[in-house]
């Protein structure tokens, strides 16, 4: 979904701005995360600090937040670049309240990148932890400055640990799915061992909090509150992974010549009706004059034009033929099931090596063919 910088994006907040052509959105629940932030820290800026007044304390706290936020920024970016160097493509990247994400829209093929990819935000938050304490040597201490450059330094570095843990949706488990992908090479049952990391992360995460209760610590309930988020986070992330993944699996047996539609070819300036008739359960690709594909005919807007005027030329109720909407019938289903599922398409044009129309794909057919092979 795209965006102009400064307005809104439909489902995921504000576009500040893009990096490489990737939007940078900000969620509305990025601002909460921010207050909770403050709120929070500031009555530590108060007791490490005496002789700050509140209102210093307040500001140290905001600062520390916009502080924390580019930092999560920068660990996304991170993501984004060495995603882009394999040539895969950026829907986004949102930063949210439980931090951020960058939505890489196509899979890696290859488990190396997948892991690097991976790897690159923690590398990106141990190098921010070092730069910021490597400042804090330089800085006086016991100063409002000092306390705000540890208090980053410190978050970097917990940032880089939490991320680490084995399990998805973290970075640490898509490293482990990469290796496990890499040792097996079955990228399935290397996400399945990722999710069983995901949730022994959750379980640890809740039982760390409830010995936090148990003992009495002062931050018991900010640890049991943050903890049980963060792992209803991992939970949820690990289950959309396990679901994803089963969606772009390709069953065994299953062969995309089998749901292809027979493709028949017409003058783009042919009468919609004639152009309905014809078509007959087949595809139709719509031809001009000069020998350019005018689109794919469209049956719903075809009946439509029908209706109203037949003679109409068929074109008008074409869908143009995209490079997201072409599919080579030589790709392996895993990528033509992920191709299909991120086009805004519900129809798709299969061609031969020789670039020649070999049939017409519909979503549908494909997702009742993966739905029934699934089930049964």
């Amino acid at each position: 979904m795209r965006s102009w910088a400064g307005q809104p994006d439909r489902d995921g907040g504000l576009v500040l701005f893009r990096v490489f052509g990737v939007p940078v959105l900000l969620a509305p629940s990025w601002w909460l995360g921010s207050l909770v932030v403050t709120l929070l820290y500031a009555p530590l800026v108060g007791r490490l600090l005496p002789d700050t007044s509140p209102l210093v304390a307040v500001l140290l706290a905001a600062a520390f937040a916009a502080l924390l936020g580019l930092s999560v920024l920068a660990h996304e970016l991170g993501h984004c670049v060495v995603a882009l160097r394999f040539g895969l493509p950026v829907r986004r990247l949102r930063l949210f309240l439980l931090g951020g994400i960058s939505e890489v829209a196509k899979t890696p093929p290859r488990p190396r990148q997948e892991g690097l990819v991976a790897a690159a935000g923690p590398a990106v938050s141990v190098l921010l932890a070092a730069v910021f304490g490597a400042i804090v040597l330089m800085v006086p201490g016991g100063t409002a400055l000092w306390l705000l450059v540890v208090q980053t330094a410190v978050a970097n570095a917990a940032v880089a640990v939490f991320n680490l843990l084995p399990g998805l949706p973290l970075d640490g488990g898509r490293m482990l799915r990469a290796a496990v992908w890499a040792v097996t090479g079955r990228r399935r049952f290397a996400t399945k061992a990722a999710v069983v990391g995901g949730g022994v992360v959750a379980v640890a995460l809740v039982l760390w909090a409830l010995v936090g209760v148990a003992e009495g610590s002062e931050d018991q309930w900010l640890r049991l509150g943050v903890c049980l988020l963060t792992a209803w986070f991992v939970v949820m992330g690990a289950s959309g992974e396990l679901a994803a993944e089963q969606r772009r699996s390709w069953p065994d047996g299953l062969r995309l010549a089998d749901l292809v539609r027979p493709v028949l070819q017409l003058p783009a300036e042919s009468p919609v009706a004639d152009a309905l008739a014809a078509s007959a359960g087949r595809g139709v690709v719509l031809v001009r004059a000069d020998g350019v594909a005018a689109g794919l005919l469209n049956q719903l807007a075809a009946e439509r034009l029908a209706a109203a005027a037949p003679y109409a030329p068929a074109e008008q109720a074409a869908e143009p033929i995209r490079a997201e909407t072409v599919l080579l019938d030589s790709e392996p289903g895993e990528e033509i099931a992920e191709r299909v599922r991120a086009a805004a398409a519900w129809q798709f044009l299969v061609v031969d090596a020789d670039g020649r129309p070999a049939g017409v794909l519909h979503r549908e057919d494909l997702r009742a063919a993966l739905a029934a092979h699934r089930h049964g």
